[in-house]
């Protein structure tokens, strides 16, 4: 599952392209700089120019140029922040507004991959672009307590509670979110993916279904073998991997024990794991064997969730008030 070269091409433009609107947003913020103090456009010229001529004195064997310059370059700064202070900007208002300031839009920091550039390779090789429609509606600025009730509300706002310590503070901790359809596993899930990924790290997120399908078909496949191999890296050391609903695949002979190969290798790497279920406990003992069950008794925190059905009584309002 590697990175073909016109799959880099097209990430390498993406990024190309953020820097491009950047300029050009910057360009136009210049622009009503100029149009709205007079004298600001002549010391962006003078500092140019005294840029290029302290420059060739220093070149020219004047060693003092070099100090001289950068005394005379402050004062025309601090002169140009005072311009915009006065004219009601503030002192940012020209510089650069990074997607991802650690690497400035370029995917790198030195010669290493920023951590944004890793996520949009991983967006891309696990077929995790609809995540990102998914995290604007799934994250704790979302969050909403109003259709749970009682200890259902308790128990909800402890889960949001410890997954947000998580998130400012993230070590190796592993979650086990488990209760009746629509209680808000999927949604928190989401809420966790969405703060780590704004921190730099590395999340992947796979619903049940889409995880043993995808270790399936490189599995099986003979011409995949390499690709296998980096699934196998990518899934056992990604900051965190999320696996959604489980239970809703067919368990069998080949996911059990895959299963139980991911949940070991990530707790002997020390990698953070979600794994969310309808399931009772006891149905996914019974489904998943004891040895599963234990590893992930042993290893993981348990999060209950109860209510009703969330996504039930979203369409109900949504009906009611027209939507």
């Amino acid at each position: 599952m590697g990175l073909s070269n016109v799959q880099y091409d097209e990430i390498m433009r993406m990024y190309e392209r953020r820097r491009d609107d950047n300029r050009h947003r910057l360009e136009k913020r210049r622009i009503h700089v100029y149009e709205n103090i007079s004298s600001f456009k002549e010391l962006d010229s003078d500092i140019a120019s005294l840029s290029v001529i302290q420059a060739k004195k220093y070149l020219s064997g004047d060693e003092n140029a070099i100090t001289l310059s950068k005394t005379l370059l402050t004062e025309k700064i601090k002169a140009k922040e005072e311009l915009l202070l006065n004219a009601g900007f503030t002192l940012d208002y020209l510089n650069p507004n990074y997607e991802c300031p650690d690497c400035e839009d370029t995917g790198y920091t030195g010669q290493q991959k920023c951590h944004c550039l890793r996520q949009a390779i991983i967006d891309l090789l696990y077929d995790q672009s609809g995540i990102k429609e998914m995290l604007k509606k799934e994250n704790f600025s979302q969050l909403d307590f109003s259709y749970h009730q009682g200890e259902d509300l308790t128990r909800f706002k402890n889960s949001v509670e410890i997954c947000q310590t998580f998130c400012e503070n993230f070590d190796y901790r592993n979650f086990f979110f488990y209760g009746t359809v629509g209680t808000g596993k999927s949604f928190l899930s989401g809420c966790v993916a969405k703060a780590l990924i704004d921190k730099g790290l590395s999340v992947i997120y796979y619903t049940a279904t889409e995880f043993f399908a995808t270790i399936s078909r490189f599995t099986f496949d003979y011409n995949t073998k390499d690709e296998l191999y980096t699934l196998r890296e990518d899934l056992a050391n990604c900051d965190l991997l999320i696996i959604d609903d489980l239970g809703t695949e067919l368990a069998n002979n080949f996911t059990i024990p895959q299963l139980f190969t991911y949940i070991n290798t990530r707790h002997l790497n020390q990698k953070a794991t979600i794994i969310s279920t309808n399931l009772s406990l006891e149905e996914f003992k019974m489904l998943y064997s004891d040895r599963i069950f234990s590893r992930i008794y042993s290893k993981y925190e348990f999060l209950y969730f109860s209510g009703p059905d969330i996504r039930i009584m979203k369409k109900r309002k949504a009906k009611m008030e027209g939507k």
